[in-house]
């Protein structure tokens, strides 16, 4: 008895967490853009919660600002909708909660990371997340 509710319980365990990284999403972007800069982003999205990583290098100046943006189709412009908060620095890290909309503009290729310097203030290096 004491082992059918040991192997019932392990047996859940394994279920839940499978369930779990099954709703785990992995999504990269290469940047690159007007500036002498480039990069790479590596992002999750586990449930709501977004989490990212970005490395750059050889951009004009320090970064100024970093943010994720909302783009209305796939390779347009958009608003800022994750702000990275230590965007002066490589690696960016963070964690963010997205909206039901935002993330389904995620997975629609609508989401996109740009960098932004002194001498390119609108966008130094940037790049659109895609689903992997």
């Amino acid at each position: 008895m004491r082992h059918t509710l040991f192997a019932a319980v392990a047996a859940m365990s394994l279920m839940v967490a499978g369930a779990a990284s099954a709703q785990m999403v992995h999504y990269t972007a290469k940047l690159a853009g007007t500036g002498s800069g480039s990069g790479d982003v590596f992002a999750m999205l586990d449930g709501k919660t977004f989490s990212y990583t970005v490395n750059y290098k050889g951009l004009s100046g320090p970064a100024v600002a970093a943010h994720f943006h909302d783009a209305s189709a796939p390779g347009g412009d958009g608003p800022p909708i994750v702000p990275a908060a230590n965007a002066g620095a490589s690696p960016i890290k963070g964690t963010a909660t997205l909206t039901d909309a935002q993330i389904a503009d995620l997975n629609a290729g609508k989401v996109y990371f740009n960098i932004h310097t002194a001498a390119n203030p609108k966008g130094e290096i940037r790049g659109t997340l895609a689903k992997q």
